[in-house]
């Protein structure tokens, strides 16, 4: 896991997805676009995967943030795909 500071370059509007852990049969997931603060205009960008509460809470281009981010890799039908997922994110003021 990685925790740091990001400015906010985009997020997408949530959407809800079929899941069997949410007690309404179905879970709130959005994309945010985090980029590494102080970096040069070339310094890394992750895009990221926000569930459930988090994926309700709108976040704005610029908005500086603390995220706590999980990396995962799994595998489907022989291809490998790399995951960043938003574990928790806290608006700084």
């Amino acid at each position: 896991m990685k925790t740091n500071i990001y400015r906010v370059v985009s997020q997408t509007e949530a959407s809800y997805v079929a899941s069997q852990k949410a007690e309404s049969g179905q879970l709130a997931k959005c994309v945010i676009r985090l980029k590494e603060f102080g970096g040069s205009k070339f310094g890394n960008e992750y895009a990221c995967t926000m569930f459930g509460n988090l994926a309700q809470c709108r976040f704005y281009e610029g908005d500086l943030v603390v995220a706590s981010l999980r990396f995962q890799v799994h595998e489907v039908n022989g291809a490998v795909y790399q995951e960043v997922v938003v574990n928790d994110i806290v608006k700084l003021k």
